[in-house]
């Protein structure tokens, strides 16, 4: 994406000497040259003058965006003197490349595109004749940029603006960034500079700072109410009223992701004999136990009930955040906790086994339909419940932040990162449903025997409990892919790593499912990622 500045025409035109110019305070406003020596604008700011011709001046306490940006009417807002600077004032004057900040508060997020300078700490106030204020540089430096939010300070590569040559490098001087806390785009990590991928910047004498991250935000629990129960099986046909009684018809539930458990159908009422009942469903992949079968239905005994459904799978714990997250255009994206499973649906019951109206026993009345009673069908299980989400990564602090193909070298400059704010607990998992009883068998009469009911369904597993967010980095320096060179009395500071956060549910000294806690070191180099495979 291609960063647009607040400026007219950019012109290519460089500082370079004209025959027979002489060059003074008054040389701007005669016009009498369009380019100053380049003798005269040397890249040594304690040397150079301060003259119009080579610099574009910005005071926040005195300054007004309306004016030309000269010594004697500065602009306002470093981001309007910067677009100046790079682009010209106008009236076919040459890009000066170079801003002189006079000392102040700029509560402001500036861009500053690569081959344009920052020289702040400029003694400007009461008659102050713009030179560098030597005594005010590094952790006193009098030029502040703290914006309330956002990112105090982005070096531009390139394709970013389209004004900088390839190769062309920012100075930056006497200049202290202070990033807010939680203050980047995505409202956790603190980042208080940023180089853009081909972007070159050396800071001399300057003061970067970064404030706190933000806790991440808790994972949202899945419904306090239990998933949907199971339905009660139906009641099989009594004795003596049908010629053939078939078992109950199964019952079967529907839970939100079309899982369905249903209860085996009852065994038939017959004659000589009854049907088994039928097994319910899903059948689970190991079942030692028998769970679920269906009865057995009456022959020179008598006939059995079906067996109860076994319960869903509970869905455990899931994992908590681990790495050390990645690097983008807009800051440092973390990890979150692991989402929580699905309970496991219960099984539905057996259903239960049919009866017989004819042996050691009274047949059905003349007159009257001889079937045996049928078997009544399983109850339905529960579904499953749902899991808890991951809990957010907390938010990063990081001094600099240098992209993919940038350069850095930092001289006299401090780096401060503040704490990684703490990985946010996972959410915690659904209760799953009941599941519901077996229909009862069809009764008889006299000495016939009526037959069985149907199992009843198992319960839906519990949802899982997600796991705990990644603790927030802190890093004086994070790099990615960048040329970063730590000059003289160039130190980096590193804060503390967030705490990992928490499972759902679990107690404070119950790491199980924890996220791991944020990374920490005054300089870190990420890996760049692996191109996408080609399509």
């Amino acid at each position: 994406m291609r960063l647009l500045l607040a400026v007219g025409t950019v012109s290519t035109a460089f500082a370079g000497g004209l025959s027979g110019c002489a060059y003074d305070d008054s040389c701007y406003d005669r016009r009498l040259c369009l380019t100053p020596p380049t003798a005269l604008c040397d890249g040594n700011p304690k040397t150079a003058p301060a003259l119009d011709e080579c610099g574009v001046f910005v005071s926040a306490s005195s300054g007004d965006d309306g004016n030309p940006g000269t010594k004697g009417a500065p602009v306002k807002s470093l981001q309007h003197a910067i677009g100046l600077a790079a682009s010209g004032r106008g009236h076919g004057e040459a890009p000066t490349r170079r801003v002189l900040a006079c000392g102040g508060l700029f509560e402001e997020e500036i861009s500053l595109p690569s081959g344009v300078d920052l020289w702040g700490s400029r003694l400007c106030h009461d008659g102050g004749d713009w030179s560098y204020e030597w005594s005010g540089i590094g952790p006193n430096a009098s030029t502040v940029i703290a914006p309330p939010a956002r990112i105090p300070v982005r070096v531009l590569g390139f394709d970013d603006t389209g004004i900088a040559e390839d190769d062309a490098t920012s100075v930056i001087v006497g200049v202290r960034a202070v990033a807010a806390d939680a203050s980047a785009s995505d409202g956790k990590s603190s980042i208080a500079m940023i180089l853009s991928s081909g972007a070159r910047a050396i800071l001399r004498d300057s003061q970067i700072i970064a404030g706190n991250g933000k806790d991440g935000e808790p994972g949202k629990d899945a419904h306090s109410e239990p998933a949907n129960y199971g339905e009660e099986g139906n009641v099989g046909a009594s004795a003596c009223t049908e010629d053939f009684a078939a078992g109950a018809l199964p019952v079967v539930t529907v839970c939100d992701d079309g899982i369905e458990s249903t209860g085996g159908p009852g065994g038939y009422g017959g004659l000589e004999s009854g049907g088994d009942g039928a097994s319910g469903q899903p059948v689970p992949a190991a079942n030692p136990a028998g769970k679920g079968l269906g009865g057995t239905g009456a022959g020179s005994a008598r006939c059995s009930a079906g067996a109860d459904g076994m319960d869903g799978l509970d869905g455990g714990r899931a994992a908590g955040a681990v790495g050390i997250g990645q690097l983008s255009i807009d800051g440092w994206i973390g990890v979150r906790g692991e989402d929580g499973k699905k309970g496991g649906v219960g099984q539905g019951g057996g259903g239960g086994g049919g009866s017989k109206s004819r042996g050691e026993m009274t047949a059905c009345p003349a007159g009257r339909p001889q079937a045996g009673a049928a078997g009544g069908s399983g109850g339905s299980g529960g579904c499953g419940g749902q899991g808890g989400k991951g809990g957010g990564y907390g938010g990063a602090s990081i001094g600099i932040m240098a992209l993919q193909g940038s350069a850095l070298t930092l001289e006299r400059t401090e780096v401060f990162a503040g704490n990684g704010g703490g990985g946010g607990v996972g959410g915690t998992g659904q209760p799953g449903g009941l599941g519901w009883t077996g229909g009862p068998g069809g009764g008889a009469i006299g000495e016939i025997w009526p037959a069985c009911r149907g199992g009843r369904g198992g319960n839906g597993g519990r949802g899982g409990d997600a796991g705990g967010g990644l603790g927030g980095p802190s890093y004086g320096v994070a790099s990615l892919g960048a040329y970063v060179a730590f000059g003289p009395d160039a130190p980096a500071n590193a804060g503390r790593g967030g705490e990992g956060g928490l499972a759902g549910n679990a107690a404070p000294d119950d790491d199980v499912g924890k996220g791991q806690q944020g990374d920490s070191v005054p300089y870190r180099q990420f890996d760049v990622p692996d191109p996408p495979p080609p399509q």
